[in-house]
């Protein structure tokens, strides 16, 4: 595609994400009328301009529950799609995602850990939960990067089977201690499927601060993670402190990935997807797929979860199996073509 597509693709996707946003809104299992939507923003914005019994209804379900929904949803789809550009980058591996190589299950794991702990459910309680997400996720990549590692390369298979690995040992520890913690087992593993039950403003006020830092301190790294694929002494020639890059990238991608897994719970393939995609429109300058990872993110997840929402209402599916079922047969289409070039 023609070098001057960026503006033209970053125009589309943020007035797709306006619209996707504004469709998650209105759907639901009350489905609320635009000209009802529109009457309860005047009447947000304007004095003395009354609604009817019913619009007071959409009133409070649109403030109190779609649009806080909307905007965490798009939060953590835009901070997994980042993330996975910058691990795919910094592993130099099409294959590497958040889910897939462990990072999500470990952040899972933290979080699973803090939440038996039982804090209090205010801002110490908001604050333990991705503290602890992060650490999980931080020992989850360290743990892959070193198994995955071969001499000064890191292979596809070994990549992946050492994501594999650790996904199962944190999901296993993760069982025990759902197993043992009694009491509210239905809702966590809901939330380990990529269900949230949090509502209200609450969680998007304590997941922002954790996702935009770490969102803009990845695409940040856009240049040197583009000087990172000529390999490590080519970069380091070009002035590029390599070890401390990748340090910086690691822990920001982590943090970032944690803050979601800690408040959406584990939504696989979406670091693994919209990369991709945007690949096929921009190249493989990342100072262009970073930011538009974000905004791709944040609509795959918002659409993905409007599906989950609306399959089977009244009754709502988690989100992580809509974008499991879509990014699934994704992930075998990549795998396919990276052994054709293999061979």
């Amino acid at each position: 595609m023609k070098k001057n597509s960026q503006p033209k693709l970053t125009f589309i996707l943020g007035v797709g994400v306006i619209l996707i946003a504004l469709l998650s809104i209105l759907l639901g299992s009350v489905n609320i009328p635009l000209q009802d939507f529109f009457a309860v923003l005047k009447e947000r914005v304007t004095s003395g301009f009354t609604l009817s019994q019913p619009q007071e209804r959409f009133s409070n379900i649109i403030f109190q529950l779609r649009i806080p929904r909307t905007l965490l949803v798009m939060l953590v789809g835009a901070a997994l799609a980042t993330s996975g550009g910058a691990y795919q980058g910094l592993f130099q591996n099409p294959l590497a995602d958040p889910y897939l190589i462990g990072v999500a299950s470990g952040a899972g794991l933290g979080s699973i850990i803090a939440m038996t702990i039982r804090w209090p459910q205010d801002t110490l309680g908001y604050f333990a939960i991705p503290i602890s997400a992060f650490v999980g996720a931080i020992l989850a990549v360290v743990l892959v990067y070193s198994l995955a590692k071969v001499g000064k390369t890191i292979h596809n298979t070994t990549l992946i089977l050492a994501g594999v690995a650790v996904s199962s040992f944190s999901n296993a520890v993760t069982s025990f201690l759902l197993i043992n913690a009694g009491g509210e087992l239905r809702r966590a593993i809901v939330w380990m499927m990529g269900g949230s039950t949090l509502i209200g403003w609450k969680p998007v006020l304590a997941a922002s601060p954790y996702i935009l830092l770490g969102i803009l301190l990845l695409c940040s790294t856009g240049y040197q993670l583009n000087v990172l694929q000529f390999g490590d002494e080519e970069a380091q020639q070009m002035g590029v402190p390599v070890k401390k890059v990748r340090i910086f990238i690691i822990l920001a991608a982590t943090l970032t990935t944690a803050a979601a897994v800690a408040f959406a719970g584990t939504i696989a393939f979406v670091g693994l997807v919209v990369p991709h995609i945007l690949r096929r429109f921009v190249g493989n300058d990342y100072r262009k797929i970073l930011p538009l990872s974000a905004l791709g993110g944040a609509i795959f997840l918002v659409t993905s979860d409007i599906i989950a929402r609306m399959l089977l209402a009244p009754q709502e599916i988690p989100v992580g199996i809509i974008t499991i079922l879509f990014g699934a047969p994704f992930f075998l289409f990549i795998l396919r073509r990276t052994k054709r070039k293999m061979w």
